[in-house]
């Protein structure tokens, strides 16, 4: 039945006297209705749901993950929300989330992978095997007298994810290439490469003005390291700049 202490507002409104002529009114939910607006007899009150007209239940609900859905891809189940008296129940929308990969990097249909290799291989050709997602090995291989290039991708058709809906599809697989270098050479290992590489350019300028140039040194150099330390020393130099200004004595204005 409709609440007789709030008419069936679920609200009720209290006037307080701050002083004389002051009044505050407030509006706090009804204490006899729980602010529902109905109040039920306790003889007529439901003892599986104690008047509360719901009663919790356990659902099972069977999450299909299909082939090819992104990350951030939503799974609707419509009308599985609460259900409460005199509303329309919702749905439940479950988010997927791609966990990373510590050897594959997706984008969209797309996997990128990383592979380094010896200046040897570069050269005169590689190969290696490749564990895919799915267990399959694949055999990577250069062809005969390719040179492969630092920081260059070769790409491998059709053995990138399946395309949502439509799983014949699929995207490619990237392959990103790093060369190592050796950290030094021998003097025969300098002249072996010299006969077998194509030849240096040469110098334009002569003997007598290469006397004139002046010799420099080259040396190894971390350049995070450098840029730390650049901005450490510009923030020290700000600080004690800072420190310098901040001790003089400030000007009062006058005062009229």
């Amino acid at each position: 039945m409709t609440c007789a202490g709030c008419q069936g507002t679920g609200m009720k409104v209290s006037i307080r006297h701050l002083g004389p002529s002051m009044i505050q009114q407030m509006q706090h939910p009804c204490n006899e209705c729980k602010g529902t607006g109905e109040t039920i007899n306790d003889r007529d009150r439901c003892q599986q749901c104690k008047g509360e007209k719901v009663v919790q239940e356990k659902k099972v609900l069977e999450v299909v993950v299909e082939k090819g859905m992104q990350n951030g891809q939503k799974i609707t189940f419509p009308g599985e929300a609460d259900e409460a008296p005199d509303t329309v129940t919702g749905d439940i929308v479950f988010v997927l989330q791609q966990k990373e990969h510590p050897k594959f990097k997706r984008k969209a249909d797309d996997l990128f992978v990383e592979h380094t290799l010896s200046l040897t291989e570069a050269l005169c050709g590689f190969q290696f095997v490749l564990a895919h997602l799915d267990g399959r090995q694949l055999l990577i291989k250069s062809n005969p007298g390719e040179v492969v290039k630092p920081d260059s991708y070769k790409a491998i058709n059709d053995e990138g994810m399946p395309n949502y809906q439509r799983h014949f599809l699929k995207g490619k697989l990237y392959i990103h290439f790093s060369v190592e270098f050796p950290d030094t050479l021998s003097l025969d290992q300098v002249k072996a490469l010299e006969a077998t590489l194509p030849l240096k350019p040469t110098s334009q300028l002569t003997d007598m003005e290469l006397d004139e140039c002046e010799e420099t040194t080259l040396h190894d150099v971390n350049m995070e390291e450098e840029i730390r330390r650049r901005q450490q020393a510009q923030q020290e130099a700000y600080e004690e700049d800072e420190d310098m200004h901040g001790g003089a004595q400030r000007v009062q204005c006058a005062q009229q």
